[in-house]
């Protein structure tokens, strides 16, 4: 479509110097600004329908597995742990928590691991010198 369009537009630009020379034709001037203008639609037309094309093809495909945190949760693996399981050596998060809670037979304690951070020694080696 966006060809037929560019072509469309070609066409019109040959209307112009018959609409334009000594004796100016006024019909012919309106017909090269209807078919330019036509010409320019059917380009539009054209982006849009390739966009929408792109969008259900974007829409088909699975969504990206989500990346899972360094030293987070061992379960979800999402966000950073606050209990530890000793009974399942569970490093759990709050929301993993609420469905691994059993008083009868798990024994809790807080977690001793440090929430996950980009950099690692190198940023708190850092921020400790500021």
């Amino acid at each position: 479509m966006i060809v037929v369009g560019v072509l469309m537009l070609l066409v019109a630009l040959c209307f112009a110097p018959g609409a334009l020379r000594s004796e100016p034709d006024p019909g012919l001037l309106a017909a090269g600004g209807g078919v330019f203008s036509l010409g320019v639609l059917i380009i539009a037309g054209g982006i849009y329908l390739k966009a929408r094309l792109l969008q259900s093809k974007a829409a088909d495909e699975p969504p990206a597995p989500k990346k899972r945190v360094r030293g987070g949760c061992e379960l979800c693996g999402t966000q950073d742990p606050v209990i530890h399981c000793r009974v399942h050596q569970l490093q759990l998060c709050p929301t993993c928590l609420a469905n691994h809670y059993d008083f009868r037979s798990c024994a809790y304690v807080p977690s001793t691991r440090r929430p996950a951070t980009k950099g690692g020694k190198a940023m708190a080696a850092k921020a400790r010198s500021v």
